[in-house]
């Protein structure tokens, strides 16, 4: 008899990178670009998913992407292009050629056809259309014609229905005897005899039900409409908020028209929340890491220049008080640090508001009492520092007034950190503009000002 063969544990992976793509893997994939390999090419990218062909893609330089694209050529899948980011899958796509692109999409569900289109030119459109098939063509056109960022766009045509009169047996039958099913389908929306849907049946209870066993006494007790011109992100909101799977869309005249699945609903709240956090910084909502330093020095340089005049407002603040600095020098060390402070706390109550008003929590009914709330930590923080720095000034400089006066400014600053990081993302959105956008510059700039101007002020007040 033979000796067991020896298995050997693989490698441990580090948390980190345990789904990250494998670096020899890569290597070797664009060893064979630089040779001219495309039967290695082929044989290297036919055990990687979709998802990691795209993340392949962004992740390297526009030369060797390029390269990669043409040799790959028809092997190239329309999933991989679902899965790019819309810059780099703008530049794959006038990389292809037209037919590779055709049959690249011609399998894709309307949704993710529709999302592709979006970024093309009319010619490349009509290219595109041309190859579907009539009912597909159809519906993708009539998809494109509402509104950008609407559930119109996110939904997909391909729609699984019942009437609501029908019991278990019925559709599984109808199921089998159906070839054209969506690749993955979580519900059998039921309809009445206008298609106006009226309720969900999940594929888990169907096929634990007796045939016999009505459609409607096995519905999902969740059940949420969405308006076909429902604005995508208060879409994912609803997903996320009600644990929903997939809901049916409807027109104006609450007949079904599409459905929106969870994995579309979930892409949208991850770019809501992508935008939030590049807003929040300044450097627009479209910086990618793949941009050319043109287009990233672009997106910045407007709210660098914000920035700038803001600086200059504090500048002015702080002209104003030139005596009382030349007289106190420890004035001069001593004020960034409030200023500094203040702007943290700022920041940190700013994202808590931000993030709040995103995710519908932060209210009219609740205002008052998470502005309060701000006002306390405010409070609590700032006497906490204020001692420290307190301690500190009087060690470091020698002067019990001093140290007065930088811890009372500690307190106002912090104190109005909070008040100001709740209540401008608030009175912005009151305004109709996105917070997170233009939040950051104005609550840096009240604690700069309100931190110089409350230490040098009572300053002045008090050494003069």
């Amino acid at each position: 008899m033979s000796e067991p063969e020896q298995i050997t544990a693989p490698e441990e992976t580090p948390e980190d990178d345990a789904y990250a793509l494998d670096r020899k893997a890569v290597a070797s994939i664009l060893y064979a670009v630089d040779t001219g390999d495309r039967d290695k090419l082929i044989e290297l990218m036919e055990p990687l998913h979709a998802a990691d062909i795209a993340d392949l893609l962004e992740q390297i330089n526009a030369f060797d992407r390029m390269r990669l694209v043409k040799l790959y050529d028809r092997e190239f899948d329309g999933d991989i292009l679902s899965e790019l980011d819309e810059t780099i899958r703008e530049e794959i796509i006038h990389v292809l050629h037209p037919q590779v692109l055709a049959d690249a999409v011609r399998d894709l569900e309307s949704d993710d056809v529709v999302d592709l289109l979006e970024d093309l030119d009319k010619r490349q459109q009509d290219a595109i259309l041309e190859v579907l098939e009539d009912s597909d063509r159809i519906a993708v056109e009539k998809s494109l014609t509402y509104p950008e960022y609407s559930a119109g766009r996110l939904m997909q045509r391909e729609v699984v229905m019942a009437p609501e009169h029908w019991n278990v047996g019925e559709a599984i039958d109808y199921l089998r005897a159906t070839e054209n099913l969506p690749e993955q389908f979580y519900h059998i929306v039921l309809v009445d005899p206008r298609l106006r849907p009226v309720a969900n049946v999940a594929l888990g209870r169907l096929m634990a039900s007796r045939r016999e066993v009505m459609l409607q006494s096995i519905a999902s007790d969740t059940f949420h409409v969405i308006p076909v011109t429902r604005y995508e992100g208060e879409v994912a909101y609803a997903f996320n908020q009600y644990h929903l799977i997939s809901a049916p869309v409807v027109d104006e005249n609450e007949r079904l028209v599409g459905v929106i699945t969870i994995d579309d609903a979930m892409a949208v709240l991850d770019e809501e929340h992508e935008e939030d956090i590049l807003r929040l910084a300044g450097v627009g909502d479209e910086s990618r890491i793949s941009d050319t330093v043109l287009e990233t020095t672009r997106r910045r340089l407007p709210w660098l220049a914000v920035n700038l005049l803001t600086a200059v407002l504090a500048s002015l603040v702080i002209s104003q008080f030139e005596e009382v600095i030349a007289q106190v020098v420890a004035l001069a060390v001593l004020m960034p640090i409030v200023a500094s402070m203040g702007g943290n706390a700022g920041t940190q109550s700013l994202t808590v508001a931000v993030r709040a008003l995103a995710t519908k929590d932060l209210t009219s009914s609740n205002l008052w009492r998470v502005i309060g709330r701000e006002l306390a930590v405010g409070l609590v923080n700032g006497g906490t520092f204020a001692l420290v720095m307190g301690v500190l000034e009087y060690v470091w400089f020698g002067s019990m007034v001093l140290a007065l006066v930088i811890a009372a400014a500690m307190v106002i600053n912090l104190a109005v950190a909070g008040l100001a990081g709740i209540a401008i993302p608030v009175v912005l959105d009151k305004l109709k503009v996105d917070p997170a956008l233009a939040s950051g510059t104005f609550v840096t700039t009240v604690t700069d000002v309100v931190g110089f101007f409350a230490f040098l002020g009572l300053a002045q007040l008090v050494l003069l």
